[in-house]
């Protein structure tokens, strides 16, 4: 019997994976499109309530992912390097897991094989936040979760 070959994401690492690959890992949270807020004594990270505009909330994603940047300036586009050095990750991230030599949880698309699997597991953002549209962001310190 033929042994079946180890998926991607426990063959490489981060640094050796395709952009494909790379895409593949982001489990649709939408965590990462929410306005987060920092401490500036204890640089902690705190998420708000607040999705970027462009953050669909029912899917929790980007509809406009080709053109992000240039569209929000803020959006990070991650990287190993960042991956390696940020803390605002979600625990659950699996760009941070990954990094960290963790394994995926059970519930992610990649095991699943259903991208609904995120948010039938209560990890995504849906129903949970709202757009920035229409919020003073100078207050976002009232949305903090």
């Amino acid at each position: 019997m033929a042994r079946r070959k180890a998926p991607f994401w426990k063959r490489k690492s981060l640094f050796d994976m395709t952009p494909a690959e790379w895409e593949l890992l982001c489990d649709g949270c939408g965590r990462c499109c929410l306005y987060k807020l920092e401490d500036v004594d204890t640089q902690e990270v705190f998420y708000t309530r607040i999705a970027c505009r462009y953050l669909e909330l029912e899917s929790c994603r980007c509809m406009v992912y080709p053109q992000r940047q240039a569209l929000m300036p803020t959006c990070m586009v991650l990287t190993p390097e960042m991956v390696m050095r940020i803390s605002w990750l979600p625990e659950t991230c699996a760009y941070r897991l990954l990094a960290e030599g963790k394994e995926l949880p059970v519930w992610h698309p990649l095991l699943s094989g259903d991208p609904r699997s995120v948010h039938a597991a209560g990890v995504s953002v849906r129903g949970k936040v709202i757009s920035e549209i229409g919020i003073d962001l100078e207050e976002l310190d009232k949305y903090v979760i």
